[in-house]
């Protein structure tokens, strides 16, 4: 096998004192377990998970707290070959996320060969030149040790063919949560020395709002698959504590606007007789309620945009 490192046991020498913090972002095509390893770094469901590409819209950025570092996931959107504004603005935030990041995991599951897709990424990788990158080979628990093996060797000729070393290459299972804790401490000598970005006990800085919108976006692409899951976006009007209420029994009023392109899509997302957006309303709600930790009124309204993402006035008042 050559000189390739894959890491699975920590050697790093204990007793140093230095602090390190700093940022970074896995890639990885739709569905290659980003969101569910970011989760397990952090210990908490901070980013969207959904077997839906490019579901993660905004960056989620989930933070993992340890003694010796402050490590902080910033979660870009999927890149993909544009087709709309919207498909060009997502790949130039990832193009200068990655220039901006101190380390960049790319996740590769390995229960798939690599396609197309992963080489796509792979060659855009190789364009970043200082950016350190290590290669996660994810849902590790869905293979044997002769097909893992063979895909830490093909992750290691594709680095060579495209003319870049691995900083390392980690097999883990965030399901199993084999390994997750390895890979924090490889990424962490890779960060930068310095005091923590972020007090403790924040996971996330995105604001909430934008993270129950991503919640109930989520809910409402489930089932929709074949219609385009760029085709909804979700606009949290308002969240307020709902007045006189007793402190033991707080109740949040949510107020969101679902938004689809077209006027034909409004069935689709309402349902028979409203069943579907009941649904939606229902799943989200659960979410939102584990996510804040309170009781929540949601009141859900479905409005049509007439092709949000070709205009960039509607694209910028729904945030992107």
């Amino acid at each position: 096998m050559g000189a390739m490192s894959v890491r699975t046991q920590s050697s790093e020498p204990s007793g140093e004192a230095t602090h390190r913090a700093g940022f970074a972002c896995f890639v990885g095509r739709p569905n290659a377990g980003k969101s569910t390893l970011t989760n397990a770094l952090v210990g908490k469901k901070v980013a969207i998970t959904a077997d839906q590409p490019q579901t993660t819209r905004h960056t989620v950025r989930g933070i993992v707290h340890r003694p010796d570092a402050q490590l902080i996931l910033v979660d870009t959107p999927g890149l993909h070959k544009p087709r709309t504004l919207l498909g060009q603005r997502l790949n130039d935030v990832v193009r200068t996320t990655w220039a901006e990041v101190d380390v960049i995991g790319f996740c590769l599951p390995a229960n798939e060969k690599i396609g197309p897709g992963d080489r796509f990424i792979a060659k855009e990788l190789a364009s970043i030149k200082k950016t350190p990158k290590i290669a996660i080979v994810t849902k590790t628990d869905l293979v044997d040790s002769k097909a893992l093996a063979e895909q830490l060797i093909a992750i290691d000729q594709l680095g060579k063919e495209l003319g870049f070393e691995w900083a390392q290459i980690v097999p883990v299972s965030a399901v199993a949560d084999k390994q997750v804790g390895l890979l924090g401490d490889l990424l962490v000598p890779l960060l930068p020395e310095g005091p923590a970005l972020y007090p403790e006990g924040d996971l996330t800085d995105e604001p909430e709002q934008v993270m129950v919108a991503e919640l109930i976006r989520e809910a409402a692409l489930e089932g929709v698959r074949d219609e385009l899951p760029h085709s909804i976006a979700v606009v949290v009007e308002e969240m307020l504590p709902r007045p006189d209420r007793p402190e033991d029994k707080p109740l949040l009023d949510i107020h969101a606007f679902v938004y689809i392109e077209r006027p034909s899509q409004k069935g689709i997302i309402i349902g028979p007789k409203g069943k579907r957006l009941k649904d939606v309303g229902i799943k989200s709600r659960k979410q939102i309620e584990a996510l804040l930790g309170t009781p929540v009124f949601l009141d859900l309204h479905v409005k049509v945009a007439k092709d949000w993402q070709r205009d960039p006035r509607q694209l910028r008042k729904l945030g992107f």
